[in-house]
């Protein structure tokens, strides 16, 4: 634990010491509020995507493994908590004025969340019951908010960023660490899920990985794996979208680098409305999400590109 806080401590200090138009370590301030998100960069590079045959766990859906290659990125810390989210639920601070990047985006023109019918958030904690819609949302808004571009991971940013330059079944090997050092998962969480950072990190300086909850990536589900050479997978249908890391309910094999789950209907059994809600699962208390910002910044339309469309449900 005090290595844990001694880590986080120093992260945090040198991330307030750069600024966000260089490629290190920054904080990104969210004016009219007293939070902020440490963000970490990872240099890009040449990778192998997915899982060999022999790896225990592994599922046909991660092969066949394959060179992906990613460009220079930063990625949040930590998942996105409650506390943060509830700043892009209410607005309150869409207006106030801030230092902010180049991207010119409107921010009354983005959507805005409507609270969870069934809300288990808590301050302190990873926001979860989240649709993949309401965590890319989230992204542009908080693109309006700053001026700089941030969206969720692709599925192979995701996976390159978790193994932080390894390519075993997960981020460290049993000589230096165990699972339980590093993850919440069905072994050690009591059956919930746990305020981010109390573990310890990966080679990125990234909590939580593996485990806690599940994040959302952009990709849309394919049982095939890796038959194709793209490195992000569209997809016009709500279900299924991809999640990556496992979480507190999960056995050790879901928390693997290279593992995949999937949404499913079932998340908004629950969900008594009619369309159900764009923005809430009311059955997925494991899901939650984190962001990443490239580097280099696309055009416009691009950018839309990589923000989720609504999807209604009946």
């Amino acid at each position: 634990m005090r290595y844990i806080l001694f880590f986080s401590v120093f992260l945090l200090f040198t991330a307030f010491q750069f600024s966000p138009d260089s490629f290190r370590p920054y904080s990104q301030a969210m004016g009219g509020s007293d939070y902020s998100l440490a963000m970490i960069p990872i240099e890009g590079g040449v990778y192998q995507m997915g899982s060999p045959p022999d790896e225990p766990g592994r599922s046909t859906d991660e092969a066949p493994v394959r060179n992906v290659e990613v460009r220079d990125f930063w990625m949040s810390q930590m998942e996105i908590s409650w506390d943060v989210y509830e700043l892009f639920l209410y607005r309150e601070i869409d207006n106030i004025s801030q230092s902010k990047g180049n991207v010119d985006l409107e921010i009354d023109g983005i959507s805005g969340a409507t609270m969870p019918y069934v809300n288990i958030n808590k301050p302190g904690y990873p926001v979860v019951n989240i649709t993949q819609y309401a965590a890319s949302q989230f992204c542009k808004w908080l693109t309006a908010k700053t001026g700089y571009y941030y969206r969720l991971p692709t599925e192979a940013e995701w996976e390159y960023a978790c193994r932080a330059g390894t390519q075993g079944a997960y981020s460290f090997t049993k000589d230096d660490l165990f699972l339980d050092d590093i993850a919440w998962y069905k072994g050690n969480s009591d059956d919930h899920y746990h305020k981010s950072g109390l573990k310890k990190p990966n080679g990125f300086s990234l909590f939580d990985m593996h485990g806690n909850v599940a994040e959302w990536v952009l990709d849309h589900y394919n049982p095939d794996g890796y038959s194709s050479n793209l490195t992000f997978t569209r997809g016009t249908k709500l279900y299924p979208k991809v999640v990556r890391g496992g979480s507190f309910k999960d056995v050790p094999e879901r928390l693997r680098s290279a593992a995949r789950g999937f949404s499913e209907k079932a998340w908004k059994k629950q969900d008594p409305q009619s369309p159900k809600s764009l923005w809430w699962h009311t059955d997925a208390p494991h899901i939650g999400f984190r962001i990443v910002r490239p580097k280099s910044v696309p055009f416009r339309d691009q950018m839309e590109k990589y923000w989720i469309k609504p999807i209604k449900e009946y």
